[in-house]
């Protein structure tokens, strides 16, 4: 990175690019003090800050590449910045020394116009960030996520489940530009990305963070590949997924016959997931697990013998696990017992509600708790038993009045919880020598998660088409993900939440099982409410359109082989958006409904209730052949095409070495 005195100010550049501009008429650092109030109920968080002092670091003294701040000359420095470069294309802001009454820090980074920005983490509403603000805090996502809509309404007045367009799992202080640039600040305390002005962006901490890195490419394939580099690579996806879909039941002993209707009507089938492998409680918000980490006989008798049985027919079994313990459970007492929960400010266990039922929670900031839950949870009650994977769930619900016994403080830790929890499932399953065989899949995320977690789940999409919370948000949710390094993403297919009378339709179950073709893994659920909502298995003629998308997925593994092979060696996403290869098309970063997935296919799925065709734009830079009909179609234009179920549109590349693998798709029965 360049610094350039100017005006009694600098101007910082990346290459040739204009990062930093500061004046003393126009600073780009703001810092000050302030006293937040964070409620939680269940996941979901009220956040205000009250903001005592923000005063604006008007003069810098630059010597060398340290940058002293102060609000006047003559004042002693508050903030003291060095300024790192380390090549052409890569360089960082570290903050050296701060006066210590600051807790808050504002940095406005130079914005173009026209600029368009992306990342964030999994954001599940919009995929370009422009003219909005996003709050980086991981908690519950959100009922319906849509502060206009009835549901969000109701689920409001429930216990503040509503959730808003920046509520998510997994958030990540990093964004890309269209200026061909990245930028990432080393913190975990709650952030806030501001893209609202046309001429600068304001990034928002709750501390001084470590540092604010920038890293540019001449592309954003390239840049891609430098930040999957930079946050680490996720473990290859296990040869065993290559057989067929993951089939969620949740029925208890008749799981297993019902996985035989699945395997009669013709599914590829890799795995059976019964996340109720622990037994159940029936609860106001619908079936939930018991929380307590081992094999229920009464629910799912001689459980390892029929692992075993399904393992010689080359079908796996997986299940479920969080990080909390359930107060009448078994290893809550063993936990409790050993010391191995987090405290209340009183010294005692801290209990969190999860909804007419309380929990421990492991304090992962331990080193013994964590291999107290590595060896005897995951160790000896799943990998041992002979369970192939599971379900990592939550991450997000570590209070801020938790005591932990590292003396860390919670509001920091807060967004570090999830990736602590993917570090000891990680070292869990390597422990037992299974990374690359087990399969753990998890919703939440922060900073840092990508290189411990194999594969991310969507998370709880509501079960239905709506525009915040429905199918089309995995898309969304997917493609972002993707641009800050994490390779593998897939979804509830039919969702998950069913609040208020909002049920699953065939229609729905239809379409996002097309869509679920075309992702890395095909998975179901049943839901938070199995029995008010379709099951594929419910309708011959929906379990009949389900195996066949399953056994089209099947078809593309050599093609998933190959994107399997280029995020190992590439750090590019399987699902991604049109311009990371069609970046000389405006029109290509005009979109998050459509992806493609990998180089070769653009998947544009129906996501509107009710339609029959389709239309979606096919970047130029390539001809493009619909799969169904084998209609060839120039870039650079919209196409329409019908979309019959069975039929979700797609389209490869003409010239593609995969052309004949792709065209015999429409002759899979």
């Amino acid at each position: 990175m360049r610094i350039v005195p100017v005006d009694d100010g600098f101007d910082l550049f990346l290459a040739e690019r204009l990062v930093l501009r500061h004046r003393p008429d126009r600073p780009c650092l703001f810092v000050g003090h302030a006293e937040p109030r964070i409620a939680m109920y269940r996941g979901n968080f009220e956040i205000e800050d009250h903001v005592e002092e923000r005063v604006g670091l008007r003069h810098a003294a630059i010597a060398g590449r340290l940058i002293a701040f102060s609000a006047h000359e003559g004042e002693k420095p508050r903030l003291v910045v060095a300024v790192e470069e380390d090549g052409i294309e890569e360089g960082a802001l570290v903050f050296v020394e701060a006066h210590q009454r600051i807790n808050r820090l504002w940095l406005r980074v130079e914005a173009e116009a026209g600029e368009r920005v992306f990342g964030g983490g999994e954001q599940m509403s919009y995929f370009d960030l422009s003219g909005r603000k996003f709050p980086l805090w991981t908690s519950e996502p959100g009922v319906g996520r849509d502060k206009k809509s009835e549901i969000t309404f109701q689920a409001d007045k429930l216990g503040g489940a509503g959730g808003d367009y920046w509520h998510t799992n997994y958030p990540q202080p990093t964004f890309l530009s269209t200026r061909r640039y990245a930028l990432h600040v080393e913190t975990t305390a709650y952030s806030a990305f501001d893209f609202r002005r046309t001429s600068f962006h304001e990034i928002e901490v709750w501390a001084v963070p470590e540092r604010v890195s920038f890293h540019g490419a001449r592309s954003f394939e390239g840049l891609v590949s430098r930040l999957s580099t930079r946050f680490g690579r996720q473990p290859p996806l296990p040869e065993w997924l290559m057989n067929g879909a993951i089939i969620g039941l949740k029925d208890g002993a008749n799981s297993f016959a019902r996985l035989e209707r699945y395997l009669e009507a013709g599914c590829a089938v890799s795995a059976l997931w019964c996340e109720d492998w622990v037994g159940v409680r029936d609860t106001t918000f619908g079936r939930r697990l018991f929380w307590d980490w081992r094999a229920n006989e009464n629910w799912y008798p001689r459980l390892e013998e029929e692992i075993a049985r399904l393992r010689e027919r080359g079908i796996r079994f997986m299940g479920y696990v969080n990080p909390y313990l359930a107060v009448d459970g078994i290893l809550f007492e063993e936990a409790e017992a050993e010391g191995h929960l987090a405290k209340d400010a009183a010294g005692g266990t801290y209990r969190v509600d999860f909804g007419e039922f309380d929990c421990g929670v492991v304090d992962f900031t331990a080193p013994a708790a964590c291999a107290w839950f590595e060896e005897r949870v995951i160790g000896q009650e799943l990998i041992d038993k002979g369970l192939s994977g599971w379900m990592a769930d939550f991450g997000e619900y570590l209070p801020v009045d938790v005591v932990l016994s590292d003396g860390s403080d919670p509001l920091l830790m807060h967004n570090a919880w999830p990736v602590l929890w993917a570090e000891v499932n990680a070292r869990a399953v390597g422990n037992r020598g299974m990374t690359g065989e087990a399969l753990f899949f998890m919703r939440a995320g922060f900073s840092g998660v990508q290189r411990h977690c194999p594969l991310l789940w969507a998370g709880d999409q509501s079960v239905d088409f709506s525009r915040h919370d429905g199918l089309v948000t995995v898309i969304c949710g997917a493609l972002s993900s993707g641009l800050v390094g994490n390779a593998y993403h897939h979804s509830d297919i039919g969702g998950y939440t069913s609040l208020f009378g909002n049920v699953r339709t065939a229609e729905l179950m239809i379409r996002w099982a097309e869509m679920a073709a075309f992702t890395p893994v095909m998975r179901t659920h049943e839901g938070n409410r199995p029995r008010e909502n379709l099951q594929f298995d419910d309708s011959p003629e929906l379990l009949a359109h389900f195996a066949r998308m399953t056994r089209i997925w099947k078809a593309l593994t050599p093609y998933l082989r190959t994107l399997i092979a280029e995020a190992r060696e590439a750090g590019l996403p399987c699902q991604r958006p049109l311009f990371l290869h069609f970046e000389q098309d405006p029109r290509a970063f005009e979109t998050q409904e459509a992806y493609l997935y990998g180089r070769d296919l653009l998947v544009a799925p129906v996501w509107r209730a009710g339609e029959r065709s389709w239309t979606t734009y096919l970047p130029a830079g390539a001809d493009w052949v619909h799969v169904w009909s084998g209609r060839e179609i120039a870039g650079g234009q919209e196409a329409e095409v019908a979309a019959p179920f069975g039929e979700p549109p797609v389209f490869y590349r003409q010239d593609s070495a995969f052309a004949e693998l792709f065209a015999s798709l429409r002759n899979v029965a």
